[in-house]
């Protein structure tokens, strides 16, 4: 499909499903409404009334008579259904999820970790949505389906522990998004399988003229009743989808229960305001407390806080490069990423000005809570993460940048060791010498295989009194950086491997191989696939130039596929 058309249907479908949910939403909001200020009559009334309500708006009054059951003859020539607005919620989402999830990229559904391909994560997702269904129907026949609460506290333990099980199998955006579909899923069955048949069975029987059994409508009014209650921590968690620090911090299964619980309290207070009860109305609040603390960025702790200020200063040179190598295959007037069309949600880092105004999303996304890039597509390492925290901690500075993007890590300077400690003969102390002071942390911004580089930084680097050889700094380097899109044997494979056309390059091909000089292919990884006259998507890596015993291992790691 293309790429503009994929956008189109994805607006589409999105209006569609926010248009729907926005009817069906009110309806459940306006009926449970009126059911909970239904009054006595004030007059008299024939047949089997329940109660009355009347109301003021656009211009005049309304008058709503609720009856539990109607004779024949009284039966009105036109009745309203409120049905479509459910199944066309549904429908549209049903449909949008398979768009952008099931048809996206695998980085957008599957946990990279997991070790499942696409089409395994997209087999789960849609066997949930159904085993939901099945799962909270068994219960419901159960006597617990009498107790609100009890049956409320249930859902919210399983819903949470299936968030920390699909964890490990989708992405954290993914699994908001499937507990919601899942409970949408619950929701729209309630109204098709229950609620519905439900009033065709009273209108049959009035119909007929046979007594109506009003236990098909107090299940329905239960079935409702879930739905009601289930709306906002639903829509909550289709929201999440736009705030990173909700679904990536360190337990978003806990926080995806406290939003539930934060949902659940303020449709409560909707319906009773002041006569809530106080233990929920704290419970509420609690909850709120507790999320927010618990997505709170791990950068604002005091060890980070330390960490940044004793940090050299990061010229404005190093973040452009990492900005321009990480970030701008999306985020760009002219994205390179076949994926995106146009910059995701109008975001460009094409110049310094729009980095340094963007500087907090930035630290958002990248740094805390390293949800960007999607599914580290380029291979953003910590030690990058580090110093865009770092600059923006310094004060975002922009200073000038050359038009040649210089090798990363032009200007920062590692911190000079501490003094050693004055030698002394073991059998003479100098009394008055203070104890040596320990040796300070390694400054993050040194951890980069002994070099003050930054994108030559790697996760699990070590200083350069532990530096490892070039073969096995080439090996590190290629899981860094080249596993996401030429997976682990070279093949071309890679989790990210779907979302680009042309495909990436299977190194394991002996034709390509022989095609190929060394030479070519280091102008490849230092230039990026432009300066071969290949494919743009492949990013630079112009920090490795200053590395040529480690450009060379590589070369050789990447002729290396060519036995396997």
């Amino acid at each position: 499909m293309l790429p503009v058309l994929h956008e189109w249907l994805n607006l589409a479908l999105r209006w569609a499903h926010v248009v729907a949910a926005i009817m069906w939403i009110g309806d459940s909001f306006l009926f449970m409404w009126l059911d909970s200020h239904i009054e006595a009559p004030l007059r008299k009334r024939e047949g089997d009334v329940a109660g009355e309500l009347w109301m003021t708006h656009s211009g005049g009054f309304y008058e709503v008579v609720k009856r539990r059951s109607l004779r024949p003859q009284d039966m009105p020539p036109t009745l309203h259904w409120f049905k479509w607005e459910s199944y066309t919620t549904w429908i549209t989402g049903f449909f949008l999820i398979t768009v952008v999830y099931y048809l996206g990229d695998q980085v957008v559904l599957v946990n990279p970790a997991s070790g499942l391909v696409h089409a395994e994560g997209v087999a789960i997702s849609i066997s949930l949505l159904g085993l939901g269904v099945i799962a909270y129907d068994l219960v419901c026949r159960t006597p617990l389906v009498n107790n609100l609460r009890l049956f409320g506290a249930l859902w919210l333990v399983v819903v949470m522990g299936l968030a920390w099980v699909l964890g490990h199998i989708f992405s954290p955006r993914a699994v908001f998004l499937q507990i919601g579909a899942m409970i949408a899923t619950v929701m729209s069955s309630n109204v098709l399988l229950r609620i519905i048949p439900a009033q065709r069975h009273m209108l049959a029987a009035t119909r007929a003229g046979t007594p109506v059994d009003t236990s098909y409508g107090q299940r329905a009014k239960l079935r409702s009743t879930h739905n009601h209650y289930a709306t906002l921590p639903v829509l909550a968690l289709m929201l999440s989808n736009h705030f990173s620090s909700v679904y990536a911090c360190a337990h978003p299964w806990l926080a995806l229960g406290l939003i539930a619980v934060v949902g659940v309290g303020v449709k409560t207070f909707m319906n009773q305001r002041l006569k809530m009860h106080p233990v929920p109305l704290v419970g509420t609040a609690a909850a709120l407390a507790g999320a927010i603390l618990l997505t709170l960025p791990a950068s604002t702790s005091t060890s980070n806080a330390e960490a940044y200020a004793s940090a050299t200063r990061v010229p404005f040179e190093t973040v452009n490069n990492i900005i321009q190598t990480r970030c701008v295959t999306c985020h760009s007037a002219k994205p390179t990423n076949p994926g995106f069309p146009v910059a995701p949600l109008g975001i460009t880092l094409d110049t310094p000005e729009e980095i340094q105004r963007l500087k907090d999303r930035i630290l958002v996304r990248a740094v805390d809570t390293k949800t960007m890039p999607l599914g580290n597509l380029t291979g953003m390492t910590d030690n990058e993460r580090f110093a865009l925290g770092a600059w923006i901690h310094q004060g975002a500075h922009i200073d000038a940048v050359p038009n040649r993007v210089a090798a990363p890590g032009a200007g920062v300077t590692p911190r000079p060791p501490p003094p050693a400690p004055r030698a002394q003969a073991p059998d003479a102390p100098d009394a008055g010498a203070k104890p040596a002071a320990p040796a300070p942390a390694p400054n993050p911004l040194q951890l980069a295989n002994g070099s003050g580089g930054l994108m030559g930084g790697f996760q699990g680097s070590t200083p350069a009194a532990a530096k490892n050889t070039p073969t096995e700094e080439a090996a590190e380097t290629y899981s860094v950086r080249c596993v996401m899109c030429h997976g682990p044997k070279g093949h071309g494979d890679g989790p990210a491997a779907a979302a680009y056309n042309p495909r990436p390059r299977n190194f394991a091909d002996p034709a390509w191989q022989k095609s190929v000089t060394d030479a070519h292919i280091e102008q490849a990884i230092v230039g990026g696939g432009a300066a071969v006259g290949k494919s743009p998507l492949m990013p630079p890596q112009p920090d490795l130039k200053n590395k040529p015993e480690l450009l060379e291992a590589l070369v050789e790691h990447i002729r290396g596929f060519a036995s396997q």
